[in-house]
């Protein structure tokens, strides 16, 4: 009898990162159980549409302006009453969101062997990112199968006390992700980027949405990016901005009547590697971006204090540049005006792996469960 496995997952980038697992996994002969928690909703429903998935389990548990402990308390409860209803062979969690936690620990007061995809990233400070750099530690500490992205994940979990075998140095699924979309569809994501109007035009390709951000930090960010703008008549810029209103409530006012400035609502992720591939340059506060725009070979500027992804910055396609007006406007001068930093950071070597992260975790689990 074939095993099961569920995916449990609720953001997009968690989606983007378990869509070519669960493929991996149906060409190894186990069934996948596509559990969503739907944190992000559109967000999501448009990554499983581009990856033809569809949930088995749609747990919909956001509310507006929902607080962190409600969300916990709903997920733990619903997902408690689904493992009851189907029992499952494995788990798998991903990265550091409140669905990664609890979905882990829901899994374990079930006696299920959880397997932690994105395993071992940690910026050591507790209130960078919030809260999921408490979200990863915590789970890892939980995990059967630790699926580390890179060899300084490994080390992290090694210091810890993870037991080393139960640790497997496997690649970022991320960039399975990208090959899958990009070798499929060049035409049609050329299309997207003409669609935009922005064809032969530079422009800097925007998101902020961390916690930690909101507020003071990103007008800070919206000043500089102004100043920018100002000096470079030539240049526009592209946001797609978060739908959290603690973001919208910011940029939308300070940027929607500058002329070369596009905000748009979060588009899919089909759109969003179009806009990556076009953009001159990626300013940030995400975590995924930091390992998908190497690959393109798109510099990032990182509008963060600290990150749980280091080999970015060490390879050299990332520069942390945190949220001071002035020391972003210095990082993204120095890109456009410097065509010697700026092949640097393009042609920077990418630290996440070779494509292949999702059929060694489909491996993997064929051999232990």
């Amino acid at each position: 009898m074939a095993k099961e496995v569920g995916l449990i997952f609720g953001t997009r980038p968690d989606a983007v990162k378990m869509a070519p697992v669960y493929h991996a996994l149906v060409d190894r002969g186990i069934t996948p159980c596509l559990i969503a928690t739907a944190q992000h909703r559109e967000m999501l429903d448009q990554v499983l549409r581009l990856f033809h998935l569809t949930a088995d389990h749609d747990l919909n548990v956001m509310e507006p302006r929902q607080s962190l402990g409600a969300l916990t308390a709903r997920l733990a409860q619903r997902l408690d009453l689904l493992l009851n209803a189907r029992p499952l062979d494995a788990v798998l969690v991903h990265g550091d969101t409140t669905s990664c936690l609890v979905g882990a620990l829901s899994a374990f007061y079930h006696q299920i062997p959880v397997g932690h995809v994105e395993a071992g990233l940690r910026s050591n400070d507790p209130a960078n990112p919030f809260p999921e750099e408490i979200n990863r530690k915590l789970t890892a500490h939980i995990a059967t199968f630790h699926f580390a992205p890179t060899p300084n994940a490994v080390n992290n979990l090694q210091k810890e006390g993870i037991d080393p075998t139960a640790i497997f140095l496997t690649g970022n699924t991320v960039i399975d992700a990208l090959v899958w979309v990009t070798e499929r569809y060049p035409n049609q994501l050329r299309q997207k980027r003409e669609a935009l109007g922005l064809s032969g035009k530079p422009y800097i390709l925007m998101t902020m949405h961390r916690r930690e951000n909101w507020g003071t930090p990103m007008k800070n960010v919206i000043s500089a990016v102004k100043r920018i703008l100002h000096e470079h008549d030539d240049l526009h810029l592209l946001f797609p901005v978060h739908p959290n209103p603690a973001v919208r409530e910011v940029v939308i006012p300070a940027l929607e009547q500058h002329p070369r400035v596009c905000l748009t609502d979060p588009v899919g992720y089909f759109d969003f590697v179009a806009w990556m591939q076009g953009a001159l340059f990626i300013m940030s506060d995400s975590g995924g971006l930091q390992e998908e725009a190497p690959w393109l070979g798109k510099p990032v500027l990182l509008l963060r204090s600290c990150t749980e992804r280091p080999e970015a910055v060490s390879s050299g396609a990332v520069s942390l540049v945190g949220t001071d007006e002035d020391r972003i406007y210095e990082h993204a001068f120095e890109l456009i005006h410097n065509p010697a930093r700026y092949t640097q950071m393009a042609q920077a070597r990418n630290p996440y792996g070779d494509g292949t992260a999702s059929i060694q975790i489909a491996q993997i689990l064929s051999e232990q469960i």
